[in-house]
């Protein structure tokens, strides 16, 4: 069995396709984020009014719901993601490709969990539960407006963990040879942008600018990824490298 077969001999489709594949996945994943949160959260949670908040997410249930879903497949498209990059950035470092994809599973994992605060207004507002009768309208609004703040709070403390990721995989990325260096230093710049959310109030005072910049540098990745795609003669001369490594 040759050393390339030894690093990758469960892998059926070949660097370059797999790249585009994660490419694809970075696309459709931007942009659900993106219509989630800009044309469906922004659009129906005012945090400072409560009262209209709760009247905007009654009177759109279904697209509020949508919403949800569109999350959902957000951090599916993440995972997939953070799993294809393990396996292309690990001939650079195997240690290092598994703590990228480690923060990341770690933020995406937060973020689904944060996200059950987006859904629970629904449950709150809907009037379904018996027990919530204590409450009057004005609470009940306040309460699941409480519910959207813990939602995005979780939301920023991933962020956190996708900065630690981001920045590791700039690196790798930077190291690689198969990947332009440019791309590495974009990605390490934005990842250091994400990480001022150690600080979740500074990170959010910040968001729109490190927002922008970070968009930037995944378009230019998934742009990369899907035409000019990875060097392949590269990568593998990393892969025999790595698997000549580990038996010397």
């Amino acid at each position: 069995m040759s050393a390339v077969a030894s690093i990758d001999r469960t892998a059926d489709m070949s660097p370059r396709t797999k790249g585009r594949f994660a490419g694809a996945i970075y696309l459709l994943y931007v942009i659900a984020g993106v219509y989630a949160q800009a044309f469906i959260s922004d659009r129906f949670v005012v945090f400072s009014d409560a009262a209209k908040t709760a009247s905007n997410i009654l009177a759109n249930q279904s697209l509020y719901r949508l919403g949800f879903t569109v999350y959902l497949i957000e951090m599916a498209g993440q995972i997939a993601t953070a799993v294809l990059f393990y396996q292309l950035l690990k001939p650079v470092s195997r240690t290092g490709a598994m703590l990228a994809a480690t923060f990341e599973l770690t933020g995406c994992g937060i973020k689904i969990f944060s996200r059950l605060f987006y859904f629970a207004p629904l449950l709150v507002l809907g009037g379904a539960a018996s027990h919530l009768s204590v409450f009057n309208k004005e609470q009940l609004d306040s309460i699941a407006l409480l519910l959207l703040r813990i939602n995005d709070n979780g939301a920023a403390v991933a962020l956190a963990f996708f900065g630690f990721s981001t920045v590791i995989q700039g690196w790798l990325v930077y190291k690689s040879g198969f990947l332009p260096r440019w791309l590495g230093v974009i990605e390490i710049i934005g990842g250091f942008g994400w990480l001022t959310f150690l600080s979740p109030p500074l990170g959010m005072s910040l968001f729109r600018y490190i927002a922008v910049f970070a968009l930037i540098g995944l378009l230019a990745m998934i742009v990369w990824l899907l035409t000019v795609g990875i060097d392949e003669q590269k990568w593998r001369q990393r892969a025999a490298q790595a698997a000549a490594s580990i038996w010397t």
